[in-house]
């Protein structure tokens, strides 16, 4: 049972808290004051990962369309390291948050330890051979031989030094499991926030820097994060809530095993979102390119909208993982409703501004009137899908923190393989409806996916993974 309620603080002390970084107990504190306390500096620290992509993309842009070419190209090769970091995060995040809830927060920094370890490891087994092959990959990619001149050191730059995306998504996901939410933002803030001023000293030679050109943003970026790892590594060995000591590095091949089993579903869950996403935009490239632009834009749109709600999701696998550590799994779930709830409501609102005013809000990202047009029949669709996309967000994320990756790929598969990009094509060419069949597709596959989540989740077999 939850403890009795305590005074509830305002609105301003409780933002005030959960920015500065909770000393609370997680696994027991009432679930009112325990998901704000999370979800808001999960929030900030998306919104700091949204402003940065918008930023450096603009200061790469002056450079004209082979600079662009040369991020986009080498940022889809990134995918690949940004899934097995997203992958091993999630268990990690998971198996911390266990240990935590269970009191034992030596075994815990253990955890983390091997993580590091891991991250590190995979970091310089991809970054390592970097350099020789930067070239090839760009050409690979289908980069014309003035991007592939142009781009060679941003390539080479950021896959070589790829070990540093791993530790950051790795240590903030002990952070969270571990309930400090607030060191994690902090990380993701110094990261980027010396990204961001670094970027344009690099890229144009501004004052004493060197004029680096597209590849001053790949440096930029790596600076930013190395310099945002080792506040994470010094904030880790100070942390009262785990103790990660130098003992933790000791390799543990039981801890490191079950990371990387429960990787395969989180790895999963990441690619075959990123892929549907490219199937999609494969059916509606037939329709020409004013369609994919509108689509690219909604789906931006729709992105930052759904930011805030990672901060529930994120929290919820925090609390689940926290609360089944402390043998409470009706608190877990009442964790993962509370959640679903706070995030229905939000995502609710969001979907009324977009079916009232979707011309408007597209109309922040493009003025071409043919994009406008497709950008604008997106968002309105899309968005009667929200309510359904909150629950979806935050029952996968359940599970997750449970240390269930397998079920989330599971209903991944289904509802975007098995149904979406089928419905897709059905729609849009046997009923003729054109683009916006494929849009239609987006909300039915999402609102599935959130239906089969709570069928499974209502069963409760996720209450008894073992980690």
């Amino acid at each position: 049972m939850d403890p009795p309620a305590e005074a509830r603080p305002s609105r301003w002390a409780l933002l005030k808290e959960a920015l500065a970084g909770s000393d609370r107990d997680f696994a027991r504190v009432e679930l009112r004051l325990a998901i704000p306390l999370l979800a808001i500096p999960m929030v900030f620290e998306m919104a700091m990962e949204a402003i940065f992509a918008v930023v450096d993309v603009y200061f790469v842009s002056r450079l004209g369309p082979d600079a662009v070419a040369t991020v986009g190209l080498t940022e889809s090769v990134i995918t690949l390291v940004y899934a097995v970091a997203i992958g091993m995060a999630m268990p990690v995040t998971a198996m911390v948050s266990r240990r935590i809830g269970e009191g034992d927060h030596e075994a815990a920094g253990r955890v983390g330890g091997q993580a590091l370890i891991l991250a590190l490891g995979f970091g310089l087994l991809v970054g390592i051979p970097a350099p020789l092959f930067a070239d090839d990959i760009l050409a690979v990619m289908g980069a014309e031989p003035q991007v592939v001149a142009q781009g060679s050191g941003y390539a080479t730059v950021m896959l070589g030094f790829n070990a540093v995306i791993m530790l950051l998504f790795i240590l903030n996901a002990v952070f969270r499991g571990a309930g400090d939410a607030a060191h994690a933002m902090r990380a993701l803030w110094i990261a980027n926030g010396i990204n961001l001023v670094l970027d344009p000293c690099l890229i144009f030679g501004l004052g004493p820097f060197p004029e680096l050109g597209v590849t001053g943003a790949a440096v930029a970026t790596s600076i930013g994060r190395g310099i945002g790892v080792l506040y994470q590594v010094q904030a880790l060995a100070r942390s009262p809530r785990i103790a990660m000591r130098w003992e933790a590095l000791a390799p543990a091949t039981a801890i490191i095993g079950k990371i990387l089993k429960l990787s395969v579903g989180g790895v999963g869950q990441y690619l075959i979102g990123t892929a549907s996403w490219i199937g999609l935009v494969r059916i509606l490239a037939e329709f020409g390119s004013e369609v994919v632009a509108g689509y690219t834009v909604a789906i931006r749109i729709v992105i930052f909208a759904l930011l805030p709600s990672w901060g529930f999701a994120n929290a919820t696998a925090t609390l689940v993982g926290q609360s089944l550590g402390a043998e409470n799994p009706k608190r877990a779930e009442r964790a993962t409703f509370l959640s679903g709830v706070y995030n229905m409501v939000f995502l609710g609102l969001v979907s009324l501004v977009f079916i009232a005013w979707p011309r408007e809000v597209a109309s922040l990202l493009t003025d071409d009137a043919g994009v406008l047009d497709w950008a604008a029949d997106a968002l309105y669709i899309i968005a009667f899908g929200y309510v359904f996309y909150a629950w979806e967000m935050v029952l996968l994320n359940a599970f997750n923190g449970a240390g269930n990756t397998t079920t989330p790929t599971i209903i991944n598969f289904i509802a975007f393989w098995m149904v979406e990009i089928p419905l897709a094509w059905v729609l849009s060419h046997q009923f003729q409806m054109g683009p916006r069949g494929v849009f239609v597709s987006v909300a039915l596959a999402y609102s599935l996916a959130a239906i089969l989540a709570y069928i499974v989740f209502r069963r409760g077999r996720w209450k008894s993974v073992v980690l």
